[in-house]
């Protein structure tokens, strides 16, 4: 008779691994709806789903997940024209074309991009920061509209003092919006002009600043992991990761996070539990490790792990979770 314990499933004496796959949502079941919504082109479900949510974190996943819909644009470009005072259709319109013009220059090194791909890439950009623009203009109030304004100004490269008052515009909004913390936290990061400092003091401030059990813990963990991708050779990395004061703090960000109990498990959760997978494998806590590997029930988020195997994430976490003893 199989028995539940804590986040594991036991089989008599055998554990019982769940098969690992890549998750492309939070398992929320509208996710699911407005992402057949959007690939039929269907606007009025699309918009009845979203206007059932709050408008902060609650409406993020689901705008994002049309605005990663292919096909679109084909359609969300008309609503527009249709509705020119709606915000929502602005909003949506906005975040297709951040992922349309990601499209149009791929995940290759820019040295591997052509004149014609960026060329295109900033132009879908600049269209998603006027409807962006529009929609923070009618509701002055959400802050998606400032969060899409964070993606558009990565790619367009606007500055580190735009990108922050952006930045400070979601969060004044939505103070502990996770998707804006990632942007701000790329964003200070050494490859993008920051510091290594900047970036751990970032993380540090914003997640033990935020009330126990939210996702922002999660920055902790993918700091380390910015930090360890930018040194040279695996034997540094290793000593990085294994340093005292690196798992400490990784210890107490699980602590206020994921540990908590008023953790959630929605929105960002299964990346925090993956994040802090990877992270405590690199740092050989393999306790750690266990516990999020377990959490997560096979459910594979690609980052962090694209960052061990960009075709394949599922193969890194099997890997990590085996050599953590799961």
């Amino acid at each position: 008779m199989a028995v539940l314990r804590g986040w594991g499933l036991t089989l008599g004496k055998r554990v019982v691994r769940p098969v690992a796959r890549v998750q492309r949502d939070s398992g929320d079941p509208d996710v699911g709806r407005v992402r057949a919504a959007a690939s039929a082109g269907d606007w009025a479900t699309v918009r009845l789903i979203l206007e059932a949510r709050p408008e902060r974190e609650d409406r993020t996943e689901l705008v994002r997940t049309v605005g990663e819909t292919a096909g679109a644009e084909r359609w969300i470009t008309g609503v527009v024209e249709a509705e020119p005072e709606a915000a929502l259709a602005k909003l949506v319109a906005g975040f297709r074309y951040i992922d349309w013009a990601w499209e149009a220059r791929t995940g290759a090194r820019a040295k591997h991009v052509s004149r014609e791909q960026f060329a295109l890439f900033h132009s879908r950009l600049r269209t998603a920061e006027e409807w962006l623009y529009e929609a923070a203009e009618r509701e002055p109030e959400w802050a998606l509209p400032w969060f899409g304004l964070q993606i558009t100004g990565r790619g367009l490269e606007v500055g580190q003092h735009i990108a922050r008052r952006r930045f400070e515009a979601t969060v004044r909004r939505d103070p502990y919006h996770l998707g804006a913390h990632q942007q701000r936290l790329q964003q200070v990061c050494d490859k993008w002009g920051g510091s290594h400092q900047e970036m751990h003091a970032f993380a540090r401030e914003s997640a033990l600043g935020a009330p126990g059990g939210t996702a922002l813990g999660q920055l902790v963990p993918m700091a380390h992991i910015e930090h360890w991708l930018a040194l040279d050779g695996g034997l540094s990395r290793g000593a990085y990761m294994r340093r005292p004061e690196v798992v400490a703090s990784l210890r107490e960000a699980a602590d206020h996070s994921f540990r908590h109990p008023d953790f959630v498990r929605s929105g960002g959760w299964l990346q925090v539990l993956n994040t802090f997978a990877m992270a405590f494998s690199l740092a050989e806590d393999k306790a750690g490790a266990r516990e999020c590997f377990v959490g997560s029930e096979g459910r594979v988020t690609e980052s962090p792990w694209h960052y061990i195997d960009a075709s394949d994430p599922a193969a890194a976490y099997k890997e990590h979770r085996s050599s953590a003893g799961r």
